[in-house]
């Protein structure tokens, strides 16, 4: 669940300031991806664990009322749900820290009970709200019924994910800051920061590595061929969401086999319409409000 109060620009370091707006609306990384897929046309199932509160009995209600499958949602009676507390200032960026909650007791054997769900998906999206060995599990149990995995490495882990794991993953979508923390690299200012980061995590066993650069647009490097995806420019107000909107506007777009440099330019789109409204699922658009963004945009669209 999603804790978000508005400022006029974000604290800094031992700062107090005054919030306004303060909400809690229905969130989650994985949650909002998987909503995302389903507003852009994708039949989504999502796995993880909620707790047995009210948090958990909304986030599941909005789930099922957004389309998204939750037979393998389960709940643990002993862990509260898990939030997110945002901090979103004028411009639209935000803070984030997430308390996992009972997400964080999602272990490898509910990902091996899953796996009829795993028969019938197309990709798997993954992301790092879970612990790192049912991440494993997820992509060794895609990787052997040949499904294509997209991994959204957030929140950002203090220590690097294997390469046996890298090369299993057919998408690597970090954005800016975990990409350059995943790279080893201060920042990802100027565009050769930006490549030099897509070569590093392609030589960490990535096959496809997308990087999310806000307003500066998407990057993506595959097969030692790069591409750069423009920005589209709007009016933001909460970027809380618009990772997330990229991320399950992509995975929608592959699943349809639409080829990755058009699927980049319909995520793009998606995270640009949800950085235009506030919160996180409410802020998610579907296909036709996308594809018709795109052609007043003058982009031909999937």
């Amino acid at each position: 669940m999603d804790l978000t109060v508005g400022v006029e620009h974000l604290p800094a370091p031992g700062a107090t300031v005054l919030g306004h707006g303060f909400r809690t609306t229905p969130g989650g990384k994985g949650a909002n991806q998987a909503v995302a897929a389903a507003l852009a046309g994708a039949p989504t199932r999502i796995l993880g664990c909620l707790g047995q509160d009210a948090y958990g009995q909304a986030l599941r209600r909005a789930l099922s009322d957004r389309d998204v499958r939750t037979e393998a949602l389960l709940e643990d009676p002993s862990t509260p749900t898990g939030v997110a507390l945002i901090t979103v200032e004028a411009s639209g960026q935000n803070t984030i820290v997430v308390a996992p909650g009972a997400n964080a007791r999602l272990a490898p054997r509910d990902v091996e009970a899953a796996r009829p769900w795993f028969d019938q998906a197309g990709i798997v999206v993954l992301q790092q709200e879970i612990p790192v060995e049912t991440v494993e599990k997820a992509v060794a149990q895609a990787a052997a019924l040949r499904l294509p995995v997209l991994l959204n490495p957030a929140p950002a882990r203090p220590f690097p994910l294997p390469r046996s794991l890298l090369e299993q993953v057919a998408y690597l979508v970090p954005n800016e800051t975990e990409a350059a923390a995943m790279a080893g690299l201060p920042s990802l200012e100027g565009e050769e920061a930006v490549r030099e980061a897509g070569r590093r995590l392609e030589g960490q066993g990535a096959p496809t590595v997308v990087i999310t650069l806000g307003a500066r647009g998407a990057f993506a490097r595959t097969g030692g061929q790069e591409l750069w995806v423009p920005a589209f420019s709007v009016q933001a107000v909460d970027a809380t969401a618009a990772g997330d909107a990229f991320v399950g506007g992509l995975a929608a777009e592959l699943v349809r086999g639409t080829e990755l440099a058009m699927a980049l330019r319909f995520a793009s789109a998606c995270g640009a319409l949800a950085a235009t409204r506030p919160g996180a699922q409410e802020s998610l658009p579907d296909r036709q409000q996308v594809l018709r963004f795109l052609s007043e945009q003058g982009v031909a669209g999937p």
